[in-house]
């Protein structure tokens, strides 16, 4: 039974897993063409309506979701249908006043919150997005309820569905905008006509581009919806539920704190936009249009290193739940081998990720943004720096899940504060500093997660069994990554150089490649090289042993 079980959860974790890639990709193709299409003035829009809607999501979705899923697994494990079923009729009435609420002060507080972002433009994207947040909030009861049950396909399909929406339903709308816009320049006869009206049309570009996603959430509703009803278990039960009032405050018990812990980051985030913007406007004196373009290239820059990250941390994500049955059985050197594998798979992953971001910066720039080219020069120097960001992003998620997993669950929150706090002043200071101005933003998002992640590093220092040799774990990732930098910076110089006279992006493109290609090939032989990785840290995951024997790892 425990052999199912343990087969049963490994398999959902695979299904979310798989669901969560598929996700990421979908998102990599439309952020791509979604940039192109809505410049760095749109993309300012874009984001800001995007930061409100995650930051009262938070709200709704953090905690509650978990708990719901917690309580609903007790109640499927001991057989208790009627406890089931009340649980989802008393929690689907309290998410449906959450989202009801949060819906209602995005549509009709547009305008406000548009004016506290320092970025009135952006609230026709507000209410475009402010139904999203009503449909996740009953989707994430949804979701609760049935993972709670140990079936994760109804979320991975919605997840999908979700995607899919934003990209067929969000780019052809903002496409479709940005056209109308053109073709009413054509009554124009004066010198830039096209170019004023698509800027006085981008704040309706970039509400159309989001309401893919509001477009999204209502589909996945009514598939879940769907789901739900033709899958419903009608068999009778005789077990007396819980009152509603108990099953309530159960869910806030457990739901409440996680919510808190979760929700610094976003008001981090909402404050942040608003110093940025507004240092822009009140201390360097530009007008909202000059400091969304600014802005908007640095959310641009930004949008790589959160690509990649997706993809990286989740690799390691899979080996925290060992760690936690081994620190369960007082295993202390088993659940500090993990521990350790997890280390150095993220420096095997993120670290060459960050220098390849930051060696190749503006020419990635210029390949991901090839009808903003502009844009893309002025966003590249943001990339430089928060590549090494990236490394510090992927270490901050894990450190957060192994004090989770040494029952310090508290300390994150206050770690990530630090970091936002560090991140709001340096944007102050440095970002109304006339000859730093938008550079000063990626500066201090790279401080924020330096602060961050050394006080994690020193917290699980601390409250390990066994204590983490930090230097033997990252020296020689380090150092293979910096040698695979210099391999694909020459190898991009001279192909760049070679292809010198040809079309300007075709040549960027190939010089791209061959400089990725050579920093991979320069860098796999390097992890085998200097014996970066060891058998046990690649066993755990997907064809683990066929790799580790191919690597001649030990």
């Amino acid at each position: 039974m425990a052999s199912e079980k343990k087969q049963s959860f490994l398999g959902g974790a695979a299904v979310l897993a798989f669901a969560v890639v598929i996700v990421k990709l979908i998102g990599a193709v439309y952020k791509i063409p979604l940039n192109n299409i809505l410049g760095s003035v749109g993309k300012t829009y874009f984001d800001t309506a995007y930061l409100i809607y995650n930051f009262l999501n938070i709200f709704a979705t953090a905690g509650l979701p978990l708990a719901i899923s917690k309580l609903t697994s007790q109640a499927h494990a001991q057989g208790l249908e009627n406890q089931k079923r009340k649980i989802f009729s008393t929690s689907i009435w309290l998410f449906f006043a959450l989202g009801l609420a949060g819906s209602t002060l995005m549509f009709f507080g547009a305008d406000q919150l548009a004016a506290f972002e320092e970025n009135p433009m952006a609230a026709q994207a507000i209410r475009a997005l402010a139904p999203a947040v009503f449909c996740v909030c009953l989707l994430a009861c949804m979701r609760g309820y049935t993972q709670g049950q140990g079936n994760m396909a109804p979320t991975a399909a919605s997840q999908v569905l979700e995607a899919l929406c934003k990209v067929g339903i969000g780019l052809p709308l903002a496409w479709y905008i940005m056209r109308q816009a053109r073709l009413a320049a054509l009554a124009y006869s004066y010198t830039g006509a096209e170019d004023r009206l698509v800027e006085e049309a981008m704040p309706n570009i970039a509400a159309g581009a989001i309401f893919g996603v509001t477009a999204g959430t209502i589909l996945s509703v009514c598939f879940l919806v769907f789901y739900m009803l033709t899958h419903r278990n009608r068999e009778k039960s005789g077990d007396r539920p819980s009152g509603s009032g108990a099953i309530i405050r159960q869910v806030l018990a457990i739901g409440i704190p996680i919510t808190l812990g979760n929700s610094a980051l976003g008001i981090i985030n909402l404050i942040d936009t608003k110093i940025v913007m507004g240092r822009l406007q009140s201390a360097l004196l530009l007008t909202e249009n000059e400091a969304a373009l600014l802005n908007g290239q640095y959310r641009m820059a930004m949008d790589m290193p959160s690509m990649v990250a997706s993809f990286v941390y989740p690799v390691t994500m899979s080996l925290i739940p060992f760690a936690a049955a081994a620190m369960a059985r007082r295993d202390y050197a088993k659940a500090n081998g993990i521990i350790s594998s997890a280390f150095r798979l993220i420096a095997v992953l993120a670290i060459p990720a960050g220098v390849g971001l930051s060696v190749l910066s503006t020419p990635i720039m210029r390949l991901m943004l090839p009808k903003r080219q502009e844009d893309a020069l002025a966003a590249g120097p943001h990339l430089q720096i928060l590549g090494f960001a990236l490394i510090f992003i992927c270490l901050m998620i894990l450190t957060n899940a192994i004090l989770q997993t040494y029952g310090k669950e508290r300390l994150p929150i206050f770690t990530v504060i630090a970091g936002g706090l560090t991140k709001i002043a340096m944007n102050y200071v440095l970002v109304g500093n006339p000859d730093i101005n938008i550079s000063g933003a990626p500066i201090s998002t790279l401080c924020c997660y330096l602060v961050v992640v050394g006080l994690n590093l020193f917290f699980v220092w601390k409250y390990s069994p066994e204590k983490p040799r930090y230097l033997q774990l990252f020296f020689k990732p380090v150092v293979a990554s910096l040698l695979m930098g210099g391999a694909a910076w020459a190898a991009y110089g001279f192909a760049a150089r070679a292809l010198a006279g040809h079309s300007a992006y075709g040549a960027n493109a190939l010089a791209v490649l061959v400089g990725i290609l050579a920093g991979v090939l320069v860098y796999a032989v390097l992890v085998v090289a200097l014996r970066i990785l060891r058998a046990e840290d690649v066993r755990s995951i997907p064809h683990g042993e066929k790799i580790a024997k191919l690597l001649h790892l030990k």
